[in-house]
């Protein structure tokens, strides 16, 4: 669980970095034995490309694999259907997930398809994400698709 804590921590930074950049706060992180093979934040604002969510990011930053079925997708937050799908599609076993108070994601789709979904309640990955939230909903909305 120490590994968890320690790349929770540099997905969170990760999120913090993209929320600075006037992005959304999302942060993902992609690890495999101990290491990290992939990072990403949600890079929509930054680069407008709407799929640029935190873990597409982290994923295209690993690059290509020859299986994913060893790694662990560290997220700050619950991934929603597209980034779900991915996970889904390339066989990621594990996500650890920051929080789903603020959106409560696909994670019974997940766990539906074998995946174990841990949820640890970051503070900081709520608090950061109700701060966005409060302060460009329209942002927010966008993101997930709601007008």
């Amino acid at each position: 669980m120490h590994d968890d804590t320690r790349f929770m921590e540099e997905a969170y930074r990760l999120a913090k970095k993209s929320f600075d950049e006037g992005g959304l706060p999302i942060g993902a992180v992609l690890a495999r034995g101990g290491e990290i093979i992939g990072r990403g934040h949600n890079r929509r604002v930054q680069s407008g490309d709407p799929i640029a969510h935190g873990e597409m990011s982290c994923i295209h930053d690993a690059g290509r694999q020859r299986t994913y079925r060893d790694t662990v997708l560290y997220t700050t937050l619950s991934p929603c259907m597209m980034c779900s799908g991915t996970i889904v599609q390339f066989g990621i076993p594990r996500v650890v997930v920051g929080e789903n108070e603020n959106f409560g994601g696909n994670e019974e789709f997940l766990r539906e398809r074998g995946v174990t979904v841990d949820v640890v309640d970051h503070p900081g990955c709520i608090e950061l994400m109700r701060r966005l939230i409060a302060e460009k909903p329209e942002l927010w909305k966008e993101d997930i698709g709601e007008e």
